[in-house]
């Protein structure tokens, strides 16, 4: 199968299939992809500027009963490491946050065993006291919820939503292949449940991102097998719904403190800047359908973060004034909103701040961001050549 050719077809808006997409994967030829991807970024986003946004990961408990053999910061219930925060806790960190010009609060927790959705419903209703947008619960959660509480997904999500519950974040995707689910987080939702949360949720009107943790058992067609679901189900759901997937986020296992590192034999991973940039260029070229790719500094540090905007991102990603999960496999890359704007600067473009749904946030008006609101008609997803 030719590259060349492949890129020529993507590059013109033509949808590549399963096929070639695993073809790019197995390509040595990185600068290709990367100049491919990096032109149809540019088409789809002319604009003269890159964006990021100001928020906070809030770990409201790390109690959990998944188990998952890749998470070094989840404990089980009577584990003295175990905690819950409290509304207090809460307050100060939203606190904190708002003061650095924050827009958003991103909000995930452990499966804990007790919780009922009384006290999620709480929370939100605290949390939305302060007028910030909540991205929370992914999909594992709230297929959980529904489950200890007895309820439909829909009527959890529903109940989540009036509670104050804005979108949801894609976290809890790792590869959507029940092979890899069943040796990684076998006591987790399974690949089509955490696409009918997305589904129930986009029908509702919702928007909501998509992630992909990949380098660890998955081989590359599983990754291609990612990408597909997540294209097949953004095509349904803007033929069907109001609500879509904003944005896709692929990063990379770390494996430091993990029982699964334990498991695989030592010298496979960690996966290093250049599989990421290999993979982030290869999701921007199949993923015709998602407007906003976001880059991974996170996990590969500031330096990969910004060449991973000539890669096929056009975003940033969050400021990240905490991250706790990451950051207990032994990853500590940390970058203020100053850096941010230098390095996006750096590369030729203009730093502009957004908020949740991609809009842009001027930095004299605040207010302008209206925590919650629809995105802007500028916003909405590119529509494909082949839906």
């Amino acid at each position: 199968m030719k590259i060349d050719k492949i890129l020529d077809e993507a590059i013109s808006g033509e949808r590549i299939s399963f096929d070639e997409g695993v073809a790019l994967l197995k390509s040595g030829d990185l600068l290709s992809l990367g100049e491919a991807a990096d032109e149809i970024t540019r088409r789809l986003h002319p604009e003269d500027y890159r964006t990021f946004i100001v928020d906070r990961n809030i770990n409201y408990s790390n109690i959990c009963v998944s188990g998952c053999k890749f998470c070094a910061f989840s404990v089980q219930k009577g584990d003295e490491r175990a905690y819950v925060l409290t509304n207090e806790e809460l307050a100060e960190k939203i606190e904190k946050t708002l003061s650095l010009s924050g827009t958003q609060i991103l909000l995930q927790g452990g499966l804990h065993p007790d919780f009922k959705l009384p006290f999620y419903e709480d929370m939100l209703k605290f949390i939305k006291g302060f007028g910030v947008h909540i991205h929370g619960f992914s999909p594992p959660e709230i297929v959980h919820f529904a489950n200890l509480n007895g309820l439909t997904i829909k009527e959890t999500i529903e109940r989540l939503r009036k509670a104050g519950l804005d979108t949801i974040p894609g976290g809890g995707a790792e590869i959507l292949s029940d092979r890899c689910r069943k040796f990684l987080s076998p006591k987790k939702c399974t690949s089509e449940e955490w696409l009918e949360v997305m589904r129930v949720a986009h029908s509702l009107g919702m928007c909501t991102s998509a992630t992909m943790m990949f380098g660890h058992i998955e081989t590359l067609k599983e990754r291609v097998e990612h990408l597909e679901q997540v294209r097949s189900l953004q095509d349904e759901s803007l033929k069907k719904s109001r609500g879509y997937f904003t944005a896709f986020i692929p990063w990379t296992f770390q494996p430091k403190n993990s029982r699964l590192a334990l498991e695989v034999p030592e010298g496979k991973w960690p996966v290093g800047g250049v599989e990421y940039l290999r993979m982030l260029a290869v999701s921007r070229i199949y993923l015709d359908n998602i407007k906003n790719i976001q880059a991974s500094w996170v996990t590969q540090g500031a330096k990969i973060g910004q060449l991973a905007l000539r890669f096929g991102a056009n975003d940033l990603g969050s400021t990240m004034i905490e991250e706790n999960v990451v950051a207990a496999a032994g990853v500590s890359f940390r970058m203020s909103k100053q850096e941010m704007i230098h390095l996006i600067d750096d590369l030729g473009y203009r730093a502009q701040q957004r908020d949740t749904y991609y809009n842009l946030i001027k930095p004299k008006s605040m207010a302008a961001s209206q925590p919650g609101s629809r995105p802007a008609d500028k916003t909405s997803p590119p529509s494909s050549s082949n839906p």
